[in-house]
């Protein structure tokens, strides 16, 4: 039985003509997220009507508190409560049982002690019929989140290192930069987006970021291995080898990336608040990654003069293999 495929056997879309346009536009996408992250992050910078870049509590510090109320408790209200209260952007989600609740306010927010800030908040929470107690209170000081956003960074810039490294082991140097540019562009974006809108970036955003380097490496390896089969097996300019490996992997990444798409959208719409980043995060680094296979990845690699030498065995290689029984 024959696999499914969106597009009829035998495609020729002649993506390889746009390379320069595809190419231009990434580039602009690129840098204006980069430009972005850098107007919002440093102090005094401002972009769309962004103060700064909107890290969460998790990388800023704050007071954390565990509440328990007497029956099950709507999240939404709370969150309301606390807004009316003067928590402005305070964090409401679930654990445990169905009438527990954690709340985590901003530095800022939260600048009092634990103890009368917890008092502050189950006064404007609890109601006649359902009262809240505190079941723990703490101060997270924004040294913590700072570790944390260097430990972020530390952990994508060992898995671009590990993506260059064993890229580089299975194809060759050439490959492993235009993957690495392509991931970049995918992250930067993803990155940027957040940015430019103001929206929440916590920990499960960070996690979401390093989701799309994954995948978005995993779909351009995919492209990357029906390059090298052609280069091997056929006579032809590297354009178009590059522009039939495309078509050839085009159904396979629109399926894959559509069905990923679909369990994303599914997360961000039923997962609640806590996931909404995690899964905004993925969404729009599913829709970029497969972009960027498509558009980006072999444009570079046809920029950067791949041929079919590239990807032969060395002279060496094949005098060891000569010489073997």
């Amino acid at each position: 039985m024959k696999p499914f495929n969106l597009f009829p056997y035998g495609i020729n879309i002649h993506f390889m003509r746009l390379r320069w346009v595809s190419l231009g536009i990434a580039a602009l996408l690129m840098f204006v997220s980069i430009g972005s992250m850098i107007a919002n992050t440093f102090p005094g910078g401002h972009f769309n009507g962004a103060t700064t870049f909107n890290y969460a509590l998790d990388f800023t510090g704050g007071t954390v508190t565990e509440l328990r109320f007497s029956k099950a408790t709507d999240v939404d209200a709370i969150r309301q409560r606390l807004d009316a209260a003067g928590y402005v952007g305070a964090q409401v989600q679930n654990y445990g049982a169905s009438n527990d609740l954690l709340i985590r306010l901003r530095s800022e927010a939260g600048g009092k002690a634990a103890a009368q800030t917890a008092e502050d908040i189950v006064r404007a929470v609890s109601v006649p019929d359902n009262p809240a107690t505190v079941v723990k209170s703490d101060f997270v000081g924004p040294q913590v989140g700072k570790e944390l956003a260097l430990n972020g960074f530390y952990s994508m810039l060992f898995v671009m290192i590990g993506f260059l490294i064993y890229i580089s082991f299975r194809f060759e140097l050439k490959f492993a930069i235009a993957a690495i540019i392509a991931t970049l562009h995918d992250v930067s974006i993803v990155c940027g987006w957040f940015a430019i809108t103001g929206h929440e970036f916590n920990l499960n955003v960070l996690a979401g970021v390093l989701a799309v380097m994954g995948f978005s490496i995993n779909d351009t390896i995919v492209v990357f291995d029906r390059v090298r089969e052609n280069f091997r097996s056929m006579r032809a300019e590297p354009r178009e080898i590059m522009n039939l490996a495309i078509n050839q992997t085009l159904s396979r990444t629109i399926i894959t990336s559509f069905v990923a798409f679909l369990s994303m959208l599914a997360l961000y719409m039923f997962g609640g608040e806590s996931l909404r980043g995690l899964a905004e995060a993925q969404i729009i680094g599913v829709v970029i990654g497969t972009l960027s296979s498509i558009f980006v990845a072999c444009p570079l690699l046809l920029w950067m003069n791949v041929t079919k030498q590239d990807l032969m065995p060395k002279a060496k290689d094949e005098a060891a293999l000569a010489r073997r029984p």
